[in-house]
């Protein structure tokens, strides 16, 4: 299962990662959010121990959803190095993320 951060977790768990992190921003009440869920339960197991998968609920977490802007969701981003690689508003089906993650490894 993939792990839930929070405002205060997200620096431990994505700034000082080694490896790339894969942040699913997303809500409850989001109909895609629950579509994108499976995918990314898929994927995570997939790249486990070269990619680390987060999740962060935007209703609970406003401090971390704002630094970031985000206003659609789902919203992936890919963070390496602490640096934003990678950006994807929306659903996107496996292979597409997928394809996308392949060079984060």
């Amino acid at each position: 299962m993939i792990k839930a951060i929070n405002d205060k977790s997200f620096q431990s768990e994505v700034d000082s990662s080694d490896i790339a992190v894969v942040v699913d921003f997303w809500a409850p009440w989001c109909g895609p959010c629950k579509m994108l869920a499976p995918v990314m339960e898929q994927l995570d197991k997939e790249y486990a121990g070269k990619i680390k998968f987060v999740k962060v609920d935007i209703d609970k977490n406003p401090e971390i959803s704002s630094k970031y802007n985000i206003s659609s969701i789902p919203t992936i981003m890919v963070f390496k190095n602490n640096v934003v690689e990678d950006k994807l508003v929306g659903f996107s089906p496996k292979k597409v993320l997928g394809d996308k993650l392949k060079k984060y490894v």
